[in-house]
């Protein structure tokens, strides 16, 4: 019987613990946790002796978790919102932070607001690394879980611990490649052209596509792609359409041409928002990096 018990659990193992998990290699974790691949197994070895439990077992030339090391994950994240809470100063000081973050985010707010939001952190900041990961449809359990701190959507979870925040409105326009065509003038001519759209990778379709087919309009659509990102290779060199939100003029979509949609409809705005956990509401790093991207996001409506 091991003579480890919970007293020699910390809070290094309990982060590198979730690291593994999250990151699905050993050598993945050590690379964010700025660490050597053997100090991380090293302190694998430790926590399983601890737990009493293999934790991780080889999956083709990969690991996954054992069923046991998923129930302890919660557990896990759990007790290092406690050390954070017990351990948190009043106020928080940039310049000697040691920052590790995780947004999740789909291509559109990737593209639009993380790089300027990481190059501002990281000036500020002795050290800050950060993880992006998919939000896809957003879950409440994304931020309840603690897989991210922050989360950017046009579509935030809902709940009573969730907080959210507006960050920006945009609205959809016609993008088209101008060595090809011209943008459409009247419906006609838009409905005459084939498009490329977006359906996520679970069948959610644009509120754009939905809105045009309760109004009768439908539009021959050439490819469907599971992004934004997607759409550009398959819209240059040729005469298609792609109905988009406006942003993206400055990442995927720069350099095409692109023009107001030609129909009476109203599509309404296409917010996007800021959403973290109400556990958060108050810590002082999380306040100050929600503050930052907040300004990011001004600057890039105010065309910065």
């Amino acid at each position: 019987m091991s003579n480890l018990n919970y007293l020699n659990l910390d809070g290094h193992s309990l982060e590198l613990f979730l690291a593994v998990i999250e990151e699905g290699s050993v050598t993945a974790a050590a690379t964010r946790l700025g660490l050597t691949q053997s100090a991380v197994s090293h302190g694998l070895d430790r926590l399983r002796g601890i737990v009493n439990d293999p934790l991780f077992v080889r999956s083709g030339r990969g690991i996954i978790a054992t069923a046991h090391a998923e129930a302890l994950a919660r557990k896990a994240h759990m007790i290092l919102d406690g050390l954070k809470d017990f351990s948190t100063a009043s106020e928080f000081d940039p310049a000697t932070a040691n920052l590790s973050l995780t947004i999740a985010a789909n291509d559109l707010q990737r593209d639009l607001l993380l790089p300027k939001f990481l190059e501002t952190v990281a000036a500020a900041v002795r050290r800050i690394h950060l993880r992006v990961i998919p939000s896809d449809l957003p879950q409440p359990d994304l931020l309840r879980d603690n897989r991210c701190d922050l989360l950017i959507s046009p579509l935030p979870p809902s709940g009573t611990d969730i907080v959210q925040k507006r960050l920006v409105r945009d609205h959809y326009i016609c993008f088209f490649d101008a060595a090809r065509r011209i943008a459409p003038a009247t419906l006609d001519d838009y409905l005459a052209a084939r498009h490329v759209t977006v359906v996520y990778t679970d069948n959610e379709r644009l509120n754009f596509d939905k809105i045009l087919e309760a109004n009768g309009i439908r539009r021959d659509i050439a490819v469907s792609v599971p992004n934004f990102a997607g759409a550009a290779a398959f819209l240059r060199g040729t005469d298609m359409l792609a109905s988009m939100p406006s942003f993206l003029r400055r990442t995927v979509m720069a350099g095409f041409g692109s023009a107001p949609i030609p129909t009476k409809y109203s599509y309404g705005e296409l917010p996007l928002y800021l959403a973290w956990h109400v556990r958060n509401q108050k810590d002082p790093a999380n306040t100050w990096l929600r503050n930052v991207l907040i300004e990011v996001a001004a600057t890039i409506v105010d065309g910065g």
